[in-house]
This record gives C-alpha cells, sequence and structure tokens, in this order.
C-alpha cells in the first residue's frame, strides 16, 4: 500500500477544510477533545468515530475532516495516541508495576495486545515492557544515594565549614 505524498496529503486536507466550516470545525474540536480526553472515551474499546458523531449530532466524514484537520492524524490514530500517553503514566507507576502487558493494554482501552504494542512502538519506538523496564532501571539509579567519603558529620571540618565568619 502506497503512503501518501505532500501533494496527495495537502489535497485531502484542503478538502476536508472545505467540508467543513471553520467555526464548526473549532467547535466539534473542543467537543472531541472533551469527550476523548476530558471523558476519557478513548478507554472504551468500542468507542468509534461513529459512536463520537452520534453522541455529538454530525457525521463520521466531519468528525474525520476535523481531526484530520486539526489534529493531523486520522480518528484511530489519535485515540490511540491519548491511550498510549494513558500507558505510559501506568507503566512509569510503581503501584501497577505487578501488571502484565495484557492487563495495561486492556485498562487503557486496546481490544488485544498486539494493537497495543504495535502502536505503542509507533509512537515510541520501543515496547511497552523496554519502556517499562528502562524507566524502573533508571529510577533505581536515581534514586540510589552515592556514599560519602571523609569525615563524619559531627568532625572539625563540618563544624568549621558551617561557621559563618
Amino acid at each position: 500500500m502506497a503512503k501518501y505524498n505532500i501533494t496527495e496529503k495537502r489535497e485531502k486536507e484542503a478538502v476536508y477544510r472545505t467540508l467543513v466550516r471553520p467555526g464548526l470545525m473549532d467547535e466539534l474540536k473542543e467537543k472531541i477533545l472533551d469527550i476523548i480526553l476530558i471523558q476519557k472515551k478513548y478507554k472504551d474499546k468500542d468507542y468509534s468515530a461513529k459512536k463520537l458523531a452520534d453522541e455529538l449530532g454530525t457525521n463520521t466524514r466531519y468528525i474525520s475532516a476535523v481531526v484530520n484537520v486539526k489534529f493531523h492524524m486520522n480518528y484511530t490514530s489519535f485515540v490511540n495516541k491519548y491511550r498510549i500517553e494513558e500507558a505510559m503514566t501506568l507503566l512509569a507507576d510503581k503501584r501497577y508495576k505487578e501488571l502484565n502487558m495484557e492487563d495495561i493494554s486492556d485498562m487503557v482501552g486496546f481490544s488485544n495486545r498486539q494493537s497495543f504494542y504495535a502502536s505503542f512502538f509507533k509512537l515510541n519506538g520501543c515496547t511497552p515492557r523496554d519502556y517499562k523496564l528502562r524507566h524502573f532501571q533508571q529510577n533505581a539509579v536515581q534514586t540510589e544515594v552515592p556514599k560519602k567519603r571523609g569525615r563524619k558529620p559531627g568532625s572539625k571540618n563540618v563544624a568549621k565549614a558551617l561557621s559563618v565568619e
């Protein structure tokens, strides 16, 4: 399957821009963000562009147009972006450290682990498991306190360093 070249992409965006008047596009953008991001509908595995359009009283072509023009991606990529951001938060949270990738995938709204891995890798360049391991390894290194060498805190040098002349 061929990817869009620059001209085709511009033409597609131009068609979308003429499909929805600017004022309505801005209004729909805000409503889409409210529903997907604030209400966290991205966690619903079955929340489609059709359901979003129905909820907003519009059609899927308008939803696609707004998402493409305002967010520069298609609906699925848009929803998956928020799912991955949520997954990254969960993967970095020690309270969820014991959960497996399938549990995390399910919690953020992916219908299967394969889609989760593919989307995660596409956005981050690594697998969710690698991200989790790196995060906890970095935190382990950062929380190690280096041992200080030298005299004990009660020594003369410490008292001298703390005195004000």
